[in-house]
C-alpha cells in the first residue's frame, strides 16, 4: 500500500482545504494518508471545530477516518493552540526536539507531502 504523510505547515485556511481534500480522497482510494500539523497551521485548531466553518465538516470527517496523526507540541504552544489540540483529543508529536520528524515517517514507508 502506498503511504503518504502529508506536513502541513502553512496556516492560511485555503492552504489547509487542499491537505484536508487530498487526505481524504487518498483514503477513499485504498491509500493511506496522515495528516501531521506543524508551525503555523496548528493555529487553525480553534477555527475548524467552529460550527459555522465550511471546513468543520472536512475536518471532521478526516478525523473520523484516522487521518490527522497528529499536531506538534511545541509549535502549537508557541501558536497558543496546545490546549485546543488536547481537548480535541489529538495527538501531540514531538519525538523531535518537540517537533514531530519525518524520519520516523520515512523509516516507516511514508512519502512526505509539505504544505
Amino acid at each position: 500500500m502506498q503511504k503518504y504523510a502529508l506536513f502541513v505547515f502553512n496556516g492560511e485556511m485555503m492552504c489547509f482545504v487542499h491537505v484536508l481534500l487530498n487526505a481524504i480522497q487518498m483514503h477513499e482510494r485504498g491509500l493511506e494518508a496522515r495528516i501531521v500539523m506543524e508551525g503555523a497551521s496548528t493555529r487553525l485548531l480553534p477555527e475548524l471545530v467552529k460550527p459555522d466553518n465550511p471546513l468543520a465538516g472536512l475536518f471532521a470527517k478526516a478525523k473520523e477516518q484516522g487521518l490527522v496523526d497528529g499536531v506538534c507540541r511545541a509549535c502549537s504552544q508557541k501558536m497558543g493552540t496546545l490546549a485546543e489540540a488536547e481537548a480535541q483529543g489529538l495527538p501531540l508529536l514531538d519525538d523531535m526536539q518537540g517537533h514531530p520528524g519525518m524520519a520516523g515517517y520515512t523509516a516507516r514507508g511514508y512519502t512526505l507531502i509539505t504544505f
